[in-house]
């Protein structure tokens, strides 16, 4: 699967293509996503302004995945191209929104559709608004110098416009005047726009929800008001068939009893690798069964203990459950794509002593008065951590990034047992226990499950993590709640599982919105 950055006019949008795609199927995805009309004809140029043929773009992605690519309809570049004013390409990648397009099939102009007129209208309104407050245009100016809003910046533009929407339609604006000023900001803004959900905006307002920056700096505004009404139940019950909680696998897969019986006997005996792998790949969908069953979930080790001896379980049960494909996620995008923008974004954290120890690790810096010991992937993981802190919520009162680190990853001495560390813990929520004489060099990696240790495929951290975030899945584990912004955002945005099934926060959509955009 590739996720292809595309530009069209003021509007960038990622593209998902799968594997083995062609030209028509790249052709569909950006008039479905851009929408445009199905007979339009596009021009295509990648980041250094060549036209891309349709006997060569296949060719180019496939080389060069993280190509940017420029779509300019074919009506429009033959008018610029004609015309003495416009001879550079910054006029093509300028072209005003109210200017008329011509239709393929047509003489006539082909006009600007409602959803166009609402997004130029809701634009104009929002930069009126920041013009006319203080602080708007220094709003304006951030986003001008560096094509994105720090949270204290975003902060101050959801308040402005709050303000100018209490003055205008009174504390309780309608669903359309809410989302017609989250639509503004994501047109305004377009870096601020989140690729994976339905809208784009839906950090900043979500009717469906009721959620979002938007709505909860009106909820502060309407404080001595009546409390909303609840969010549409069917809608959560919706979204609540994701995560590590949905049975995804077929109730009509059934298996021959005493074939069963003979695997599960062989497993707890066998010594054999290839033999395990094999006879584990048998009894899957059993397996996922167990794990889906209130009365028989808390037996799953003691069913098959093969996952405590035999390295590569977990990976070969999500590979199963999912794809090789999505299994393979974390490990292949995460050095080009997440870890430096991850680093970049956490420069922007408030300056701690811990987060500062961390960048260093992060960027493999050392120094004598910050030094995490981590090595630069988990210090990466943990910075990830910050951007997307806990919550208080039912079951975990507030604490701490620093603090939730310590639900992720438990660093141990190696001249300790790690069975003496299982007797001390609580819980069934796993984490990493990391086994070594320093942080910086981890001799081992286990996964800590019901004072259980799954020892890990890999040694290094990342793959590690990897594991840590499948053993969710592949054993039925709800999320720990303080790590639940951090885990969603692995899910929806890495792994890319259950995209736009999973109730997601404001904050994962707006930090997605920056890594992506």
């Amino acid at each position: 699967m590739l996720l292809i950055k595309v530009r069209y006019q003021d509007s960038r949008k990622y593209i998902r293509l799968q594997d083995g795609f062609t030209f028509a199927d790249f052709v569909n995805e950006v008039h479905s996503r851009f929408g445009l009309p199905p007979e339009t004809y596009l021009h295509i140029y990648d980041d250094t302004e060549t036209e891309i043929d349709e006997d060569i773009l296949l060719d180019l992605l496939t080389a060069r995945p993280d190509t940017s690519l420029t779509i300019v309809r074919r009506e429009t570049i033959e008018e610029i191209l004609s015309d003495a004013t416009s001879d550079s390409w910054t006029d093509i990648l300028s072209l005003s929104h109210s200017s008329c397009e011509l239709d393929q099939t047509s003489e006539r102009p082909y006009k600007k559709s409602k959803t166009d007129d609402a997004a130029a209208e809701a634009k104009q309104m929002v930069c009126s608004a920041l013009k006319q407050t203080s602080g708007g245009d220094a709003v304006l100016a951030e986003y001008s110098s560096k094509n994105t809003l720090s949270s204290e910046m975003r902060r101050v533009l959801v308040n402005i416009l709050v303000g100018h929407m209490v003055e205008m339609h009174g504390r309780i604006p309608t669903r359309d005047q809410k989302e017609m000023y989250a639509l503004g900001v994501v047109t305004l803004f377009p870096s601020l726009k989140d690729p994976f959900s339905k809208k784009g905006y839906e950090h900043f307002y979500d009717a469906d929800g009721g959620t979002g920056y938007i709505a909860w700096r009106l909820k502060t505004v309407q404080r001595n008001a009546k409390k909303r009404n609840k969010p549409n139940i069917s809608k959560r019950r919706e979204t609540s068939l994701s995560g590590p909680s949905w049975n995804r696998c077929s109730s009509s897969e059934q298996q021959d009893e005493d074939t069963l019986r003979e695997a599960i006997a062989f497993l707890t005996h066998s010594t054999d690798e290839a033999q395990i792998l094999l006879k584990m790949r048998e009894t899957f969908h059993y397996r996922h069964r167990l794990v889906h069953d209130p009365n028989k979930t808390g037996d799953i080790l003691k069913t098959f203990p093969a996952f405590l001896k035999t390295k590569g379980l977990l990976n070969q049960d999500f590979s199963l459950l999912f794809s090789p494909e999505t299994s393979s996620n974390l490990l292949e995008m995460w050095d080009t794509t997440f870890k430096p923008k991850i680093i970049e974004e956490a420069i922007g954290l408030t300056s701690t002593a811990v987060v500062r120890s961390l960048l260093l690790s992060a960027n493999n810096q050392r120094d004598d008065d910050h030094c995490s010991d981590w090595d630069s992937d988990m210090s990466t993981l943990f910075l990830l951590l910050h951007l997307l802190p806990p919550t208080p919520g039912k079951k975990v009162s507030k604490i701490s990034a620093s603090d939730a680190v310590n639900r992720l990853v438990v660093f141990q001495k190696s001249r300790t047992s790690p069975g003496q560390h299982l007797q001390q813990r609580e819980g069934r929520h796993p984490y990493l226990l990391a086994v070594s004489r320093n942080r910086s060099q981890i001799e081992h990696f286990y996964i800590a499950l019901d004072k259980n240790l799954i020892p890990c495929q890999s040694d290094t951290s990342l793959s590690a993590f990897d594991e840590l975030f499948k053993a969710h899945f592949v054993f039925n584990l709800a999320f720990d709640e303080a790590l639940l912004h951090f885990y969603t955002f692995i899910q929806t945005t890495i792994y890319m599982i259950d995209v736009g099934k999973t109730r997601e926060s404001p904050r994962v959509k707006e930090l997605r919105a920056k890594l992506l955009n």
